[in-house]
């Protein structure tokens, strides 16, 4: 399984959703990227890995991408962060490509599936952000292993 992670600029939600979904499915290929090129190169937010080492993620060694349609035929599923990022993701896929692409918290029990990721660059949740992307990831893994 082969799974990437997208948010607005892969430094704040998708890297940290890719090393939860690292930490609950270590046999999976993950990867992270950002619908924008703001960041390309760089690691994530400070105050972000703050709040993933106290929670024993490290992102240091992380740089941020942009995706790309070829993401599409290297993944076999694609997690998105928000309805925006859905959109845009959705703009770039090839067509007659079928990898799926679904929401972060896809995998939570309702109320909370399908519901955004909150970006922390701009809330400064990080905490919460963390939290959220945490249980989706260990939905996400209970759901591909069973």
């Amino acid at each position: 399984m082969q799974i990437l992670t997208v948010c607005l600029g892969n430094i704040c939600r998708s890297p940290t959703a890719e090393a939860a979904l690292r930490a609950h499915l270590p046999e999976a290929v993950i990867d992270s990227a950002g619908t924008g090129d703001w960041h390309v190169g760089r690691p994530p937010y400070p105050p972000m890995q703050r709040a993933a080492a106290a929670r024993g993620l490290d992102l240091s060694a992380l740089r941020a991408r942009q995706v790309t349609p070829a993401d599409f035929d290297r993944f076999d599923l694609i997690l998105t962060m928000d309805a925006d990022n859905t959109r845009d993701v959705e703009a770039l896929r090839p067509p007659g490509n079928t990898t799926p692409v679904q929401a972060m918290t896809d995998a939570l029990p309702a109320p909370d599936a399908g519901q955004p990721v909150p970006d922390p660059y701009f809330t400064g949740d990080y905490d919460g952000a963390l939290a959220l992307i945490d249980r989706a990831a260990r939905a996400w893994a209970a759901r591909l292993t069973s």
